[in-house]
């Protein structure tokens, strides 16, 4: 003779396991997106947008009594990293200057701008041998 079994107790009507995170997951993407779009604003600052590869003469207002290497390191210290095992070549109005210790004999207040130029840029505008780069400073004409 056979005995009847109890049967199996009915599931909860609900959301599967499976499918419980999904409203966890979407509200995690919405809170990134938000924080994302409010990170990549940048002109919340009120001033003008800095170039990273620019230093201009408003900039160096702020540093006339300064070398120039001094002030490229208070601005943008990434310019005097050295690269590859050297160092970017100083070209001022055209002419080769030579490592960046040239910039320590430059005063900013002989300045106007100062541009840093990729391996790439540099070949192309001055010719070959700027395996690191070229930190080309533009002097005052009074």
């Amino acid at each position: 003779m056979r005995t009847k079994e109890a049967p199996c107790a009915p599931k909860k009507p609900g959301r599967s396991p499976k499918r419980a995170h999904i409203p966890l997951v979407l509200a995690a993407l919405a809170v990134s997106a938000v924080l994302a779009a409010c990170a990549s604003g940048g002109g919340s600052s009120g001033g003008p947008r800095r170039s990273t590869n620019l230093i201009t003469a408003d900039e160096l207002a702020d540093y006339t009594t300064f070398t120039v290497h001094d002030a490229i390191r208070r601005l943008r210290p990434r310019w005097l990293v050295s690269r590859g095992g050297g160092s970017p070549t100083v070209v001022m109005d055209g002419a080769r200057m030579g490592g960046i210790e040239a910039l320590r004999s430059l005063s900013v207040s002989d300045v106007d701008s100062l541009r840093f130029l990729s391996a790439a840029d540099a070949t192309m505008r001055f010719g070959t041998n700027f395996p690191d780069g070229a930190i080309e400073v533009t002097s005052r004409t009074n």
